[in-house]
């Protein structure tokens, strides 16, 4: 963990302005927290203040700071504002939270059945949830009430992605500051207003030279500093910037060209340089962030569909796909050279997601189940076939296992000790308007002490917080 920016200026007897930045991982993206602070120190986050110096002290001053900076931090790492989290690894820094839960599940909070048709998963940042639907012929952005389910605003975007698996969106949406970004499944890209949904700008993938995959754009797009990143493949380019205000081309990596798949883009600082990882049916790459030139990328021999997220560690990236491809790990030099460290069938995971934890990756692998892997040496550590194939997230010290035949959901450690079970809760409802083809595929979110779960119309929340 780095500071990787707080500061404030602060001159006697003029104002001060003071703007904190949380505690992150080195690879991961600056996240500004003065929202936050306005939800709980309405007085002094984000606000001009008069400060003299019979008022206050440098020393006081620099506590103040720190004591800020420090709530800032816990109070971010409480949010989910994209795909994935803060850091886009599927890991909250949440503590504090059930480690058993009652017979039947933790108490439920809240059920919104009116989200329409769709995979989408949720953002939630600033006591609001995000998610894609569909309403009558069109796909929607919608923003609920996280703690009370209420609906605020649903915008329609682009017509609904038609596909036999079941119809809609599939992405995430990704909020940064005062606006939130989504790309629907048609490949329609659209910056709002978090307020009240209001358009900023919008694009299409197809004026970049982007062809839809099969099952449609499932991309939760990346912003990063002052960029939207975003994949529509192609002959332009597989990766492409916008300036997130207007929506305006920044680059494209005319160097790397692969179709676009159903992976989103990860965020990493590498040997002093910033660059950004994604996996299509052909390469694992890296991307110059600035400029979009390709860094390194290395084979992979995708088949049908290629779906999860790169995991970056310490040099190290690792990717995994189904269809019997199983899973690879490189090695990325200082000078960008890549060494495949292995390639195996150990972890064959299929859309549900793979996270590491403490040197240890946790999924679902089509043949033997949940395991346990092993990341730098890919061998395989245990594994369990009690619970179905479904997604997966993490927070303190558990992971929370979606089974996408019935919703249901296990509390598990998150240990190479073994599968232990420490809780489980059933959905009360099922949806009536998914595909026969379709599953339970909404990835479960952990956020402020709620976790979050969907089957297309219906969206539920528990509270997982100890009391």
């Amino acid at each position: 963990m780095s500071c990787v920016d707080s500061r404030f200026s602060c001159c006697y007897g003029k104002t001060v302005e003071l703007l904190f930045y949380t505690v992150i991982p080195k690879e991961s993206t600056l996240v500004n927290t003065r929202s936050r602070f306005k939800t709980i120190l309405p007085n002094i986050a984000g606000r001009r203040i008069n400060v003299s110096r019979a008022q206050m002290s440098m020393k006081s001053l620099k506590i103040l700071t720190i004591t800020l900076f420090l709530a800032a931090s816990s109070l971010e790492a409480a949010d989910w504002p994209s795909w994935r989290g803060p850091n886009r690894n599927d890991i909250s820094q949440e503590t504090g939270l059930l480690q058993v839960w009652p017979e039947g599940g933790p108490t439920q909070v809240w059920q919104y059945s009116n989200a329409g048709l769709g995979y989408s998963s949720f953002a939630v940042a600033d006591g609001r949830l995000f998610t894609l639907g569909t309403r009558g012929e069109a796909e929607i952005l919608l923003a609920i009430d996280a703690d009370s389910g209420k609906e605020l605003w649903a915008v329609e975007l682009s017509p609904i992605l038609s596909n036999g698996w079941g119809n809609g969106p599939r992405g995430t949406p990704t909020v940064d500051g005062n606006n939130v970004y989504a790309l629907t499944g048609p490949g329609t890209l659209v910056c709002l207003s978090v307020k009240d949904g209001k358009q900023v700008w919008t694009t299409s993938m197809d004026k970049f030279g982007g062809r839809r995959p099969g099952w449609g754009y499932t991309e939760s797009v990346l912003i990063d500093g002052d960029n939207v990143i975003c994949t529509p493949g192609g002959g332009q380019g597989t990766v492409l910037a916008l300036n997130k205000k207007t929506g305006a081309k920044v680059w494209q990596s005319a160097e790397f060209t692969d179709g676009a798949q159903y992976a989103s883009v990860v965020p990493v600082n590498h040997a002093g340089q910033r660059q950004y990882i994604q996996l299509t049916q052909q390469h694992v790459a890296g991307i110059d962030a600035s400029s979009g030139k390709l860094l390194w990328k290395s084979p992979f021999p995708g088949r049908t569909a290629v779906v999860p997220t790169p995991i970056y560690s310490d040099g190290k990236v690792y990717v995994t796909s189904g269809y019997g491809v199983g899973c690879k790990l490189v090695q990325v030099g200082a000078d960008n050279g890549v060494q495949e460290v292995y390639f195996n069938q150990t972890m064959k995971n299929h859309h549900g997601g793979v996270l590491l934890k403490d040197g240890y990756l946790y999924g679902y692998s089509d043949g033997p189940g949940w395991i346990c892997q092993d990341f730098k040496t890919g061998e395989m550590i245990w594994n369990n076939k009690t619970h179905g194939k479904g997604s997966v997230t993490y927070a303190d010290g558990k992971l929370y296992c979606v089974a996408e035949g019935d919703g249901s959901v296990v509390l598990a450690d998150a240990s190479p000790e073994g599968w232990k079970i420490s809780g489980k809760l059933t959905l009360p409802a099922q949806s009536q308007i998914r595909s026969p083809r379709g599953r339970v595929w909404s990835h479960p979110v952990v956020a402020n002490g709620k976790l979050y779960l969907r089957d297309q119309e219906h969206i539920f929340c528990y509270d997982v917080k100890a009391k």
